[in-house]
């Protein structure tokens, strides 16, 4: 049983970091190594001085709708951490996870909602960019992909998790 708590709060502690770091990271979609653009931010790299000269992206709906949902995705993440350790503390004995793991599928369904807009409607996202054929994602957005099968499968865990002792 130890084994167990261990490698699931080692799950969710690792998938909360993956989801936390594809929302707030730069790169979702990439043009080359010198132009990128996040959630966020278009961010151009300045030959003469090496830096980066971000500007915020052009907000549209599809755009806010994928920024609510990744939002939502690490509340939802965080919030079932907090009360899996809460549950951890207080359940009596033999009671299940139930809410800890309705909150992790339901961050899951989020994330999975945000990377399906952003996937579908990348045109409609960067409306200023004509030409979005020579880019391609971004590790962010590869991130946000990876976390939806780790939070589904975590959340079904904490399901079917029973507190011995």
């Amino acid at each position: 049983m130890p084994y167990l708590l261990f490698f699931v709060t080692l799950l969710h502690l690792i998938t909360l970091a993956i989801l936390f770091i594809a929302t707030m990271e730069k790169p979702w979609w990439v043009w080359d190594d010198m132009e990128s653009s996040d959630l966020w931010y278009n961010c151009r790299l300045d030959n003469l001085t090496s830096t980066w000269l971000c500007t915020s992206a052009k907000e549209t709906e599809w755009l806010q709708a994928v920024q609510v949902l990744m939002i939502l995705s690490v509340v939802f993440s965080s919030v079932s951490f907090l009360v899996f350790l809460g549950q951890l503390f207080t359940m009596s004995k033999g009671g299940l996870f139930y809410f800890t793991g309705l909150c992790q599928i339901f961050a899951g369904l989020t994330a999975f909602t945000a990377a399906l807009i952003y996937t579908l409607h990348n045109k409609a996202i960067f409306p200023d960019y004509k030409e979005l054929t020579p880019g391609h994602f971004g590790y962010c957005y590869i991130l946000a992909w990876v976390c939806v099968p780790l939070l589904m499968f975590s959340g079904a865990i904490y399901i079917h998790l029973r507190k011995k002792e």
